[in-house]
């Protein structure tokens, strides 16, 4: 019989041809009629990461068995490797290979599972309350004093909570509560900015360490840099005359002033290609796997910019990554830190809110939240060679400065 088999693969691998390969948890099945078999799919075929859910159920006269392939009881092995299952047709001697998925069947026991039904009849008792009975009548010394010491703990932490909402509601009657929702408005506005800045070390000796580097690019993705950063300080000036145009303007005016050799040189360059990254970032509303690729952006740096400024979101069965306006400011914080390490820790605001497509107040809070001192340059452009516009620059300088935020108190009008 082996002689005349053929092997004959499925052309298309379809949902209703995979097959199920079963293995029971406390037993070995004898006979495959004694049990009714149903299988289930989930109905949420829009979200990818339950539309390949399935639910198996087997049902006999004295027990029932579920095996699912999600969850914690499901097999990892699934995930792993693939399966596949022979099915022989003995009149064309034929057998096709159908792709398999392993189940393992548990068995539900009446009783142990909480429905809605015994929950609603039960409300009373939950399983803490059940195993504190048994400890009253079946448990030893040790246990019943950890239960009563417990429970006295438990009528401690219920005064504590009774006498804070007390206190709050005391509050509430002496300031008000439009004086208190004020208050947690300011609250939030100073800490929506704080949250999206890099990490913080305002206790450092040097301004260096205030930002480190090493938070913006770690050492392994400045290494993979190499290229990039080569490929960026051999530009020609019509190609950046082309980023000018672009609006990357605050990457231009750093190859511009590119040290002439050496490890400055190279530092510089990675961290300019980056830079121009971020810039271009900025500007997009999703960002998709081909995002850099025509600039050589390695791997490594779109994971990291995928995973670091931008949101995951569903929509139409499919994830994407947003850069919301949240990630913006996040980006406009990051590409600051990075201008600071580059430009002896001087940035200009004025170019990279231009590059990123936000507005000066808005960059000036970035600036201010990452305790920045605040400083005005004039630009020589005249014929004349007088000052045509002032930029604002951005230094860090120690101590840090802190901020006040002010609150504008509209007057109301008069009427007449």
């Amino acid at each position: 019989m082996d002689a005349n088999c053929t092997l004959v693969c499925c052309e298309e691998e379809r949902e209703d041809d995979k097959a199920v390969i079963v293995q029971f948890s406390n037993g070995t099945l004898r006979n495959t009629q004694q049990l009714d078999f149903s299988f289930y799919k989930n109905v949420d075929e829009t979200n990818p990461r339950k539309k390949n859910r399935r639910l198996l159920v087997a049902e006999s006269d004295r027990l029932s068995y579920v095996g699912n392939n999600f969850g914690t009881g499901s097999l990892k092995c699934n995930n792993l490797c693939k399966y596949y299952v022979g099915v022989l047709n003995k009149e064309t001697m034929r057998m096709e290979v159908h792709n398999a998925q392993l189940f393992n069947m548990q068995p539900v026991i009446p009783g142990e599972s909480s429905t809605e039904n015994d929950a609603s009849q039960n409300t009373d008792l939950t399983y803490r309350e059940k195993v504190d009975s048994l400890i009253e009548a079946f448990g030893t010394n040790k246990q019943k004093r950890a239960l009563t010491s417990r429970r006295l703990n438990q009528v401690g932490s219920e005064t504590l909570q009774s006498a804070v909402a007390k206190a709050a509601h005391t509050i509430i009657d002496q300031k008000g509560l439009e004086a208190l929702q004020q208050e947690v408005v300011q609250a939030e506005s100073q800490s929506e900015v704080s949250h999206y800045l890099p990490p913080c070390y305002p206790d450092a000796d040097t301004p260096q360490h205030v930002y480190l580097f090493d938070d913006i690019l770690s050492p392994v993705e400045y290494d993979v840099l190499d290229a990039a950063g080569s490929k960026m300080a051999a530009l020609t000036p019509e190609e950046l005359q082309n980023l000018t145009d672009e609006g990357c303007q605050s990457v231009v005016s750093q190859l511009e002033s590119l040290p002439r050799e050496g490890v400055a040189r190279e530092r510089h360059a990675r961290c300019a290609f980056y830079l121009l990254l971020l810039l271009k970032l900025a500007r997009q509303k999703n960002m998709t796997r081909k995002f850099g690729q025509e600039e050589g952006c390695p791997r490594i740096i779109h994971i990291k910019l995928m995973r670091t400024f931008t949101v995951e979101t569903f929509n139409n069965g499919r994830v994407h990554y947003v850069v919301s306006t949240s990630m913006r400011v996040k980006v406009a914080a990051y590409c600051l830190a990075l201008l600071l390490h580059m430009g002896d820790m001087t940035a200009d605001l004025t170019l990279l809110h231009r590059d990123l497509g936000v507005t000066e107040k808005r960059m000036v809070e970035v600036a201010k939240s990452m305790g920045l001192t605040l400083s005005r340059h004039g630009c020589v452009t005249g014929d004349d060679g007088g000052p045509t516009a002032e930029n604002r620059l951005a230094s860090l300088r120690l101590p840090l400065v802190k901020y006040q935020t002010f609150t504008e108190i509209r007057k109301r009008k008069k009427m007449h």
